[in-house]
């Protein structure tokens, strides 16, 4: 079977969605307009709260949530189950799901003072809730930046040419910012100047290999997410994580291009088996694919930094339903390639992708891009190196803006409550750094990691309850979000019982027990909350509304 059918199919797919039911949320369901300002201008700051061209918080939104679920998490759910069940949930999560949650979260927080889902929630359902909310998000992102920061200090160390385009990143980002905040040149000049300078840090780090140690790394990557979580967000994070977008937009177009003008037929299996040895596909697949069709950690991006950064209401849409469409058009174009450039002999466990899945899914990605790409010319080598800069690039993205999303959590949530020096962003972004390094070098992370992915659609789940909440609130549907975060509910908890009943209780291991128990807990809990919620309002006629604040949400 060839992979041209599919492509074509999917970019069509992905451009009807974007206009046919991304529009159906915008009007219908969130009647977005320009008339209600948002808070980049009502709380403007220059800090945190900064009015970002649509273009610029774009690529800042998509490279934050991206990281490298949209790769990873592709990668293992075909060679868990096939390519077949991967594609659709892909195609189908990212649409009714995923888009959905990230559009609705994103407008949810900006219509009251940016504040994330974690303090929206203790407003909309319960204090008891927003409270274990927040430290379940809290310990969560410390777990993704922990586990992140040694896979980034690892990934530096093993390969020296990738040093000098990620950390002189930096340095550019800086560039652009004084160049389009400060000058005031044109956006897209200022950005041809980075771009120009990305090329040559790229060439450079072919020739220039920096190697050290995995400590002085992981240690200089903490670092770097400290200052990027308190300097004014213009003048680091978000230039870095636009610039980066496009190294990720630039692959995925000679990766679509590639695999067009190539055409190859898919060679792995379409589906392998209802049970793996990560489980049965209920619920397993829609916990190994997050990135991709959805993911909780997007609902944190989109009500921690970008609600703090829109400038109008109206833009909304692409930033948060087009970003996570794009997102699902990279998983598309991961599963499409890695099915069909990548030999396959039969057998799973023996062919090139078992044996790679492994090892290190960034030496998969990269070798399936480059394969792809030697269509277009473009040797083998660079292709390869090309494709696995661009995860651990993402990687970083999603490092940094976690880290921000901390101490926004411990400063918004903790330090409104009881005061004192948790509202200093310094002690604050302390406290996340401290503890990510402690379980980075104590190794502790691997055991937890395991219910990582749960965890994170978990917070998902969380957040369209947040969001069908508020909707009820201001009297707009709340079928296009409650349907979804009963889907998602069923399959945390299923995933998560699954877990604790067939692995972690046969193994006596207390430490998952416990942390699988409180997840199910959690769940629950804030589930029966909203419903709860839900049934005690009568049936309300839906009719024109104005954006209510949290605070008149009874």
């Amino acid at each position: 079977m060839n992979t041209l059918i599919f492509i074509l199919f999917g970019i069509a797919w992905f451009i009807f969605a974007y206009y046919w039911y991304g529009n159906i949320i915008k009007n219908r369901v969130l009647r977005s307009t320009d008339q209600n300002p948002t808070p980049s201008h009502t709380l403007y700051d220059n800090k945190d709260y900064v009015p970002t061209k649509p273009i610029v918080l774009f690529g800042h939104h998509f490279s934050a949530i991206a990281g490298a679920g949209p790769i990873i998490g592709p990668i293992l759910a075909y060679s868990y189950f096939g390519w077949l069940p991967a594609l659709l949930w892909i195609l189908v999560g990212s649409v009714f799901i995923g888009a959905v949650h990230d559009y609705t979260s994103l407008i949810t927080s900006v219509r009251n003072k940016g504040y994330s889902m974690v303090n929206i929630a203790d407003k909309v359902i319960s204090p008891r809730a927003g409270f274990l909310f927040s430290i379940f998000v809290f310990l969560t992102l410390v777990l993704v930046i922990a586990v992140f920061a040694d896979l980034t200090a690892r990934t530096l160390m093993e390969d020296p040419t990738i040093v000098l385009p990620t950390f002189g990143l930096i340095l550019i980002a800086l560039l652009f910012a004084i160049l389009h905040y400060k000058l005031k040149m044109n956006v897209y000049l200022a950005t041809l100047i980075a771009l120009i300078g990305l090329g040559f840090l790229l060439w450079g780090g072919q020739s220039l290999q920096i190697k050290a140690s995995y400590e002085l790394w992981l240690v200089s990557i903490l670092v770097y997410c400290f200052v990027a979580s308190i300097l004014p967000v213009w003048l680091l994070l978000q230039p870095r994580d636009y610039i980066s977008m496009y190294i990720l937009i630039i692959g995925m177009f000679l990766g679509y291009v590639g695999i067009i003008f190539l055409s190859p037929n898919i060679q792995g299996p379409h589906f392998l088996s209802f049970y793996s040895k990560a489980g049965p596909l209920f619920p397993m697949l829609f916990i190994t694919i997050a990135c991709g069709a959805i993911s909780g950690f997007h609902s944190l991006i989109a009500s921690g930094t970008t609600a703090k950064q829109l400038d109008k209401e109206s833009q909304g849409k692409v930033i948060a339903y087009g970003g996570m469409l794009t997102e699902g058009a990279l998983a598309f174009l991961v599963i499409m390639m890695v099915s069909s450039v990548l030999p396959f002999n039969g057998d799973p466990s023996n062919s090139f992708l078992g044996i790679l899945t492994n090892k290190n899914a960034d030496i998969l990605f990269g070798t399936a891009l480059g394969l792809t790409i030697q269509s277009l010319g473009i040797p083998l080598v660079f292709g390869t190196s090309f494709g696995i800069l661009m995860l651990n690039a993402f990687i970083l993205t999603s490092l940094d803006a976690g880290t921000r999303l901390c101490r926004y959590i411990v400063q918004e949530g903790f330090g409104a409550k009881y005061g004192g020096i948790l509202k200093d962003k310094f002690f604050s972004t302390a406290i996340v750094v401290i503890f990510a390094f402690l379980i980075c070098t104590s190794g502790s992370y691997q055991k937890i990691w395991s219910v990582f992915g749960s965890a994170n659609q978990l917070i998902g789940t969380l957040s369209l309850f947040v969001v069908t909440t508020y909707l009820l609130g201001i009297k707009a549907p709340r079928w296009y979000t409650l349907i979804p975060a009963l889907f998602m509910l069923v399959v945390t908890e299923t995933s998560l019982m699954y877990q604790l009943i067939f692995s972690y209780i046969p193994k006596f291991d207390i430490v998952l027990i416990v942390v699988t128990s409180l997840l199910i807990f959690l769940g629950i809990l804030v589930a029966v909350e909203t419903l709860v919620k839900l049934m005690k309002v009568k049936e309300a006629k839906v009719k024109e509304i104005e954006p209510m604040p949290i605070e008149n949400v009874k």
